[in-house]
This record gives C-alpha cells, sequence and structure tokens, in this order.
C-alpha cells in the first residue's frame, strides 16, 4: 500500500514553493516524521516529514520544480525497508542503454553546464560525464568547436578561461524576496536617514554589574538588545509617527510596538518579530530574541513570526559595521541601525578622555516623519542609553 506525501500548508498568501532539497531518494527506508526534503518560500524555508514508516517508492517533484499547496511530492510504499522500488530497478537498465538521448533523460546535467547552456541559447551537447551527464567542460567545448555564441545572449560574451572561474546560481526566493522588497521599499519610500552617536560608558557598566546575577535568575545572558528595544520603545511614545505606518490616505498610528529584530542567516537577511515588546521585561525581550535568533539560524521561523512588526533594530555592529544607513521594512516608517561599539577620545568637561561610542543610524519615512520628529527620537535613544536610568523613570 502506497501513501501520498504533500505539500503542506505554506502560510498565509503563500500559494506556491521551490523543492530545494531532497534528504532521501527512491528505495531508501524512513521514519515516521523524517525528513524527507525541504520547500523554499519566499519568506521561509519548509521541511517535510515522512507521515508514515516505509520505504520512498517515487519522486514526483524533482529538485527545483516549483509545486503548489497541496502538490503531490511523493509517494511512500508503507512498512518496513520494503523490496528496492521498481523505479529504482529500472534505472541501472537505463543507465546501460547505449543509447545516449535515453540515458539524457534519467541523468541530470551539471549544474554550471545547464546555467552555461541556459546562457548562450545551447541544446543536445554531448556529454562526456558518468551515464552522458553534461559537464561544464562539455558545454565550453562545444562553444570554442563551431561558430561563435549566437548573438541573443543576455550578457556580454565572456572568455572561456574567465567563463571557467565563474558559477552563475540561481537566486533563492528568500533572496528574490528580499531583492524586491528593498526595492520597492526605495522607489515608494521618500527614505532618509538621521544620524547621531551615544556613549555606551553606562550601558556597558550597567550590564557587567548585573550580568551574572541577570543569567542566574532568568537562564539567559543580558545583552545590548534589550536595552536598545527599551530605548526605542520610549522614544516611540514620544514620537508615535515612527512607529505609524501609511495606508492610501490615511496614517494608521500603533498603539503598541512589535519589535522587528534584523538577523542575518546562511540564506539571507530574516526579520522576525516580537509582538507587544513594549509590555515586555527586560528578560522576557532577552528570550524572545534568543528564541527568535536560533530559529532564524535554523530556518525554523513560520510565516506568523515574521509578520506584523512595526518598528525595526537593524544590528550591523555584529559584522563590524561602523557606519551605515539601513533601508526600511516596508509598510514601516522606521528603522534604528546600531553598529560597532569603539573606543574613541571624546571632549567631556574640557577634557579628552576615552569613551566606548557606537554610531546610530535612524532611517525614516519623510512622508510621515518630519526631520524634527526623527531628530527628537534618535536623540530620546541617545538619553536612554547614556543614563539607563531614565527608562526606570519614564524621562
Amino acid at each position: 500500500m502506497s501513501t501520498e506525501v504533500r505539500v503542506p500548508t505554506l502560510g498565509e498568501s503563500v500559494t506556491e514553493a521551490t523543492v530545494a532539497t531532497w534528504f532521501k531518494q527512491p528505495g531508501d527506508a524512513v521514519a515516521v516524521d523524517e525528513m524527507l526534503c525541504e520547500l523554499e518560500t519566499d519568506k521561509v524555508t519548509v521541511e517535510v516529514p515522512s507521515p508514515i514508516a516505509g520505504t520512498l517508492s517515487e519522486i514526483v517533484a524533482a529538485e527545483g520544480e516549483t509545486v503548489g499547496v497541496d502538490a503531490l511530492l511523493a509517494q511512500i510504499a508503507e512498512g518496513d525497508a520494503a523490496p528496492a522500488p521498481a523505479a529504482k530497478k529500472e534505472k541501472p537498465k537505463a543507465e546501460a542503454a547505449p543509447a545516449p538521448a535515453a540515458a539524457a533523460k534519467d541523468v541530470e546535467d551539471a549544474p554550471s553546464a545547464k546555467k552555461l547552456m541556459a546562457e548562450n541559447n545551447l541544446s543536445d551537447v554531448a556529454g562526456t560525464g558518468k551515464d552522458g551527464r553534461v559537464m561544464k567542460e562539455d558545454v565550453l567545448n562545444a562553444l570554442a568547436s563551431p561558430a561563435p555564441a549566437p548573438a541573443a545572449a543576455p550578457r556580454a560574451p565572456v572568455a572561456a578561461d574567465q567563463a571557467e572561474r565563474e558559477e552563475r546560481v540561481k537566486m533563492t526566493r528568500l533572496r528574490q524576496t528580499i531583492a524586491k522588497r528593498l526595492k520597492d521599499s526605495q522607489n515608494t519610500a521618500a527614505m532618509l536617514t538621521t544620524y547621531n552617536e551615544v556613549d555606551m560608558t553606562e550601558v556597558m557598566a550597567l550590564r557587567n554589574e548585573y550580568k551574572d546575577l541577570f543569567l542566574k535568575k532568568h537562564g539567559v545572558k543580558l545583552g545590548f538588545m534589550s536595552f536598545f528595544t527599551k530605548a526605542c520603545v520610549h522614544a516611540l511614545n514620544e514620537v508615535p509617527e515612527v512607529n505609524a505606518e501609511i495606508d492610501g490616505t490615511d496614517v494608521v498610528y500603533k498603539n503598541y510596538v512589535n519589535m522587528g529584530i534584523a538577523a542575518g542567516t546562511p540564506t539571507g537577511l530574516v526579520v522576525p518579530v516580537i509582538n507587544d515588546a513594549d509590555q515586555m521585561s527586560f528578560a522576557t525581550i532577552e528570550k524572545s530574541i534568543a528564541t527568535m535568533g536560533a530559529k532564524a539560524r535554523d530556518g525554523k521561523l513560520s510565516m506568523a513570526e515574521m509578520q506584523g512588526g512595526t518598528f525595526t533594530i537593524s544590528n550591523g555592529g555584529v559584522y563590524g559595521s561602523l557606519m551605515s544607513s539601513p533601508i526600511l521594512n516596508p509598510p514601516q516608517s522606521g528603522i534604528l541601525g546600531m553598529h560597532k561599539i569603539q573606543d574613541r577620545p571624546m571632549a567631556i568637561n574640557g577634557e579628552v578622555v576615552i569613551r566606548p561610542m557606537m554610531y546610530l543610524a535612524l532611517s525614516y519615512d519623510h512622508r510621515i516623519v518630519d526631520g524634527k520628529g526623527a531628530v527628537t527620537f534618535l536623540v530620546r535613544v541617545k538619553e536612554a542609553l547614556e543614563d539607563p536610568r531614565r527608562l526606570l523613570m519614564d524621562l
């Protein structure tokens, strides 16, 4: 008896995905809940587990194929370690067949070869790889032996020796969405950035004084993000337009703060959202950030966990950035950029002293936020960080 494996629900407004990786091949034994494949949407990566124990008998949707919700992915033969399926047995016959055309139907060409063929409008290239697999060298030879590549190439011709040192990789759905949203943000919002700097002496001293007690009581490390989150919440209360968004000809003011925390992952930038951050303690904020950060690194974030943000904090300082202008995360009207803490000479009370300084950047939508409001917001963040007691007294 066979059980179908289908594409699960992908999340709100997501109707299709790309099959990224198959962890199992036809004939492999699988256990219940063992990962079969990974699907990639424009927001998240979704793992598809096996619903039963048995043998993977057929893969219907190959890697790189686009599938819709509830589309058939594979078939599993129920029971323990069943004999190899018919499709598996037939494969050696196809490989042993002398006709290269028959082999080509069952053998996947090298990715670099497929990219070169697509780039130069080539087809029917004879493969010298195993089982007739077309390799990159085969395409280069095909380009060199006959006439030059067709004039309709989508980019300037590349010399053969340079082509050998290039690799063309299709953008992931996540990367395509990141590119589109960031460009849309530039095209839509009247984006402007204002800068300031903050002396981190008091925050660092407070953190060093209480970090051990904080970890012992709350089970999570006391970092800088909770201080910045609290400082931003404080500033957003005074300058609410930075926490608002434009909807047509209306301005929607949010009487809550859902804080987006931008996080870099191996697959691209994601922004998990901490809902109702304005109601949270330092400990709750740190725990939420730790949880979301782990999910982001492991590709486990759900669609719901990346929606509904009203303001974003981006910390380029963890990568060593000294100064940058963050891009808005639409439809939000503000994003704060944190940067590297660096010791610099500062004039304090007429004397030059060394202080741990950080540049801050606030990018904002000038359609809704005036320059005065943006500067006021950044000054309030600066004041709260340079004297954290202001946060306790709501000053």
